[in-house]
């Protein structure tokens, strides 16, 4: 009998399994099924690597996997760090995920102009500050706290995107009245060319920074990927969305089509956020992230093969 915290399943569940029980043991020889002793179940949790873990799920009749383990295989990219913390705390990825996705899911119904949406999103001033900003920081102090260096970035860094965002459009910034062409309404200086090219290269960075994100998500899963890739053209868009203020019809199909791009983010964002809340509580539903990690070998992975080899 499995623990009650652990995942019980079998060969045949897609998730767990690895493609083929043929690619190669030891020397290049097949791997078999371990029945020696009787021992048709093992257990695997958080002290097994991910390397040994996929080994042994490809040799087992049946394992019973915890849930810290199968996030660390197939919802973060590996990483290597001592001590006991990830037993100690609870995972905050999704608290991360979630504001997240409260923030971008509304404003990218706003940038596609949904039901009279508009504004750039300012009818959600304080979810940026108190979801999108509060909470991605909050998460990405605990992904560092457990050693989780990418995921500690990137939520970081995009929750201070929150708050930027969120305090452009707070008149208090004062990050338009520079520009206003009336001085007694700061509100137009949103619409001048001088604040929405400067503000386009904002955009143009953010982009960039989700570029590299985009690359290093090849070491995690598809999920992941196309989170990222989505958000490079989003960002591309928009900035291009700024600088066409002259010409309002192709500024507003960039935008158009950043807001679109955007809702695919938060289609991903929702499916992961599923997976990591379905398998904390041991849910009997498993969804798949595609898990990238196997096909792209680390440096240290690389290392530690070539070691073997001499």
């Amino acid at each position: 009998m499995s623990h009650p915290d652990n995942y019980s399943t079998t060969q045949n569940n897609a998730n767990l399994t690895a493609p083929s029980p043929h690619r190669g043991g030891h020397n290049g020889a097949p791997l078999e099924k371990d029945f020696s002793n009787g021992n048709y179940h093992q257990h695997l949790d958080n002290s097994h690597g991910s390397d040994e873990a996929l080994r042994r799920i490809q040799t087992a009749g049946s394992i019973s996997i915890s849930p810290e383990l199968f996030e660390k295989i197939y919802l973060s990219p590996q990483n290597r760090i001592h001590g006991d913390l990830r037993r100690t705390f609870g995972n905050p990825t999704p608290l991360a995920l979630i504001g997240f996705l409260l923030s971008l899911s509304p404003l990218s119904c706003d940038l596609m102009g949904w039901r009279g949406a508009g504004g750039s999103g300012a009818a959600n001033i304080a979810t940026y500050f108190f979801f999108g900003g509060l909470l991605m920081i909050l998460g990405g102090i605990g992904e560092w706290v457990i050693g989780n260096t990418f995921p500690f970035v990137v939520f970081t860094s995009f929750g201070a995107f929150w708050m930027s965002w969120g305090g452009t459009l707070q008149v208090q910034f004062g990050a338009y009245s520079a520009y206003a062409t009336d001085p007694t309404n700061p509100a137009t200086g949103i619409t001048s060319v001088g604040f929405q090219a400067s503000f386009a290269f904002f955009f143009l960075a953010m982009g960039l920074m989700c570029f590299i994100y985009l690359i290093c998500s090849l070491r995690t899963n598809i999920t992941f990927f196309f989170i990222f890739l989505t958000l490079v053209v989003a960002f591309s868009c928009l900035a291009g969305a700024f600088w066409n203020t002259g010409n309002p019809a192709l500024a507003s199909k960039l935008q158009v089509v950043a807001g679109g791009f955007t809702f695919v983010t938060c289609a991903c964002g929702w499916w992961i956020f599923a997976a990591i809340m379905l398998a904390s509580l041991d849910f009997p539903i498993q969804l798949p992230v595609g898990d990238l990690s196997r096909y792209i070998k680390g440096a240290s992975d690389k290392k530690a093969t070539k070691e073997h080899e001499v």
